[in-house]
């Protein structure tokens, strides 16, 4: 594993060298997670497809363990959400 050395400026700001951020798709603007680990401190750049798909499937999985049940195809067939929106609003 590489290690880079980088310094922290006056505020708690790190610059990511370019190569982490290409290779991990931190762009300028970009949300980063953040996680803390035994070692220090993990930045994470954006998941890949795999990773959530398989976030998805784990949230899936706890929500059918809670026994909540979603939406079925058709169940949002008879609604009309512009009158719904105007009801609101008028």
């Amino acid at each position: 594993m590489v290690e880079l050395r980088v310094k922290v400026g006056e505020k708690g700001q790190i610059i990511i060298p370019k190569i982490l951020r290409d290779r991990y798709g931190i762009q300028e603007g970009v949300q980063v997670m953040i996680e803390p680990v035994e070692e220090g401190v993990l930045i994470k750049g954006r998941p890949s497809p795999e990773e959530v798909m398989s976030r998805l499937g784990k949230h899936l999985e706890r929500i059918k363990k809670l026994g909540v049940s979603g939406p079925r195809l058709g169940d949002l067939g008879k609604i009309c959400l512009e009158i719904e929106f105007e009801e609101k609003t008028g």
